[in-house]
């Protein structure tokens, strides 16, 4: 009982620290369709003295498919407008890929990069460069696919940008080549940058976060949610780094060449959060060439993927401050799911795992109540004697502790031990990308959303209340007596839109504290001892 009051305390306290309200914002939302994605309004702010640049050539959106990821390049500035994930499905039992950019439900979500500086094509008055392309339609038929957009300005410097994407990959190479084959030197900046409309959680239950974060070398992880962009524009220089945007389960990033310095920013306008990454200038000599890169990860939020593309990339897979100990939960996780084969049988596991290395912390919490609820009668005896005058009822009440050997918080502190464990798994459990859509059976086939006929629920409010009158209690109070009845309906109710998963776990470790309980309490009145009753 304690612990699920802690849990439900903290989570409300996490709840209100991340939910963020919906930035304040003066302009209108608009729809934008991805013939109006890219605007010079979206680039980061350049030098002044830019060329003029005038262009020609019909617009179009290419289409490139790999096994995973579905991608629409605008090449108009050659921003990913779409991308869909093939192996991730929008719903359980669907065959409709999951979007994760592109626009939905009124809001846009795209990924941009350019070059911007004295001569970038991106920060022409006229607009940013349409490219042009050999195909309308990629497909990834090998290990590796590439995708080249080409431009020449009106000074006739060429510009080449590459994307490249590999099989089993969501993370996508972006090189620019400028040959500047002129008489005279130019000078080019490469800007990577995430837009996405201003938006608040769409769901009470869904609070993962929702928003931006980045990387400095001096800060592996921050957020930087919608609130804060609309109150300030991130300002930091960095060797290195990277930014993402995050949501439950999927994440976007882009991470720049980590050899150089480069310019981390934020901005909001017209509706649209955006954060970015800028590098230093770069001048190029008159005929010359010079290579400008990046990297740009589009897919879920896997713990090992990502940081094989950065060192602190994986920490947008967000545990919270108990990270440390969500990891090797997360991993013993997955060991026994290559063993069993089963995610819902691989929680139930887990959860016998962590309670039966809890026991001795559990034995001292629960002998250490029993101990207090045979006080009772002791304790009814000194009010009596002592009526209102409190202290020196406070007072026979310690010698009475003492001389029972009896520690007041005896119960709490082996609790509050615990509960860093059980916070890390519900941290695990709310945001491994491995439970969406993972069936167990019978008719929990999505663990990760909410139990269809409230099964699991139910159970865990039965057994809720079978703890409590299992437990021995030392309130006496009538009031605080109703409250503790109460509250296995009160908990089965908030946990009717809980992940299945998650309702699983806290009902497994219910049914593992009884028996725990009840074989705790046997072993004490063998030994003469009155616990219950």
């Amino acid at each position: 009982m304690g612990l699920l009051l802690v849990s439900f305390l903290l989570f409300t306290e996490w709840q209100k620290e991340n939910n963020q309200q919906q930035a304040d914002t003066s302009a209108t939302q608009t729809v934008t369709s991805p013939s109006q994605t890219a605007s010079n309004a979206d680039v980061p702010t350049s030098s002044t003295g830019l060329p003029a640049q005038t262009t020609h050539v019909d617009r179009q959106v290419i289409t490139v498919k790999t096994d995973v990821l579905a991608v629409k390049i605008d090449t108009k500035g050659g921003d990913i407008v779409e991308a869909k994930l093939l192996k991730h499905m929008e719903t359980h039992g669907s065959d409709v890929p999951y979007l994760l950019l592109g626009e939905f439900d009124g809001k846009q979500y795209v990924s941009q990069s350019g070059l911007v500086g004295l001569n970038g094509p991106d920060a022409a008055a006229q607009g940013r460069p349409v490219y042009t392309s050999d195909k309308s339609e990629y497909t990834l038929t090998g290990d590796e696919l590439v995708v080249p957009l080409h431009f020449v300005d009106d000074k006739g410097v060429q510009f080449t940008k590459t994307f490249t994407f590999k099989a089993n990959n969501y993370d996508v190479g972006v090189r620019y080549d400028v040959s500047n084959q002129t008489d005279a030197p130019i000078q080019v900046q490469l800007y990577t940058q995430i837009k996405r409309t201003v938006q608040d959680k769409g769901s009470m239950v869904d609070q993962t976060y929702l928003g931006a974060s980045y990387g400095t070398a001096e800060e592996p992880y921050e957020k930087y949610s919608f609130k804060k962009m609309a109150e300030a524009n991130l300002n930091k220089t960095t060797q290195g780094g990277y930014i993402a945007f995050i949501q439950h389960y999927f994440v976007s990033a882009w991470v720049p060449d980590q050899t150089t310095n480069n310019l981390i920013y934020s901005a909001v306008r017209n509706g649209q959060g955006i954060i970015g990454v800028k590098a230093d200038p770069v001048n190029i000599a008159a005929g010359a060439n010079t290579a400008l890169t990046a990297q740009y990860y589009m897919g879920p939020k896997d713990t090992e993927t990502l940081e094989a593309i950065h060192p602190d990339l994986h920490l947008t897979v967000d545990y919270g401050w108990l990270w440390f100990i969500s990891l090797p939960l997360l991993s013993l996780l997955k060991f026994l799911y290559s063993v069993i084969g089963n995610w819902g049988v691989s929680i139930i596991a887990i959860t016998i795992v962590v309670k039966s290395l809890l026991y001795p912390l559990t034995k001292a919490q629960y002998t250490s109540m029993a101990k207090m609820r045979m006080l009772q009668p002791k304790m009814q005896a000194l009010k009596e004697r002592f009526g209102d005058d409190r202290q020196k009822f406070g007072q026979a009440m310690m010698e009475l502790y003492r001389k029972e050997q009896v520690n007041p918080m005896g119960g709490c502190f082996p609790l509050l031990l615990q509960m860093p464990i059980f916070l890390a798994l519900f941290y695990v459990f709310l945001e491994s990308t491995e439970l969406r859509h993972a069936e167990f059976g019978l008719w929990l086939t999505d663990l990760s959303s909410k139990d269809p006929y409230f099964v699991l629920p139910i159970l865990f409010g039965a057994s809720m209340f079978l703890t409590q009158k299992l437990q021995p209690t030392t309130v006496t109070d009538p009031m605080q007596q109703k409250m503790m009845t109460w509250m296995p309906v009160i908990f089965s109710v908030f946990f009717l839109w809980f992940p299945s998963g998650l309702v699983l776990y806290w009902l497994v470790s219910n049914l593992i504290s009884i028996a725990q309980m009840l074989f705790i309490y046997r072993g004490m009145e063998k030994k003469g001892l009155k616990v219950r009753g």
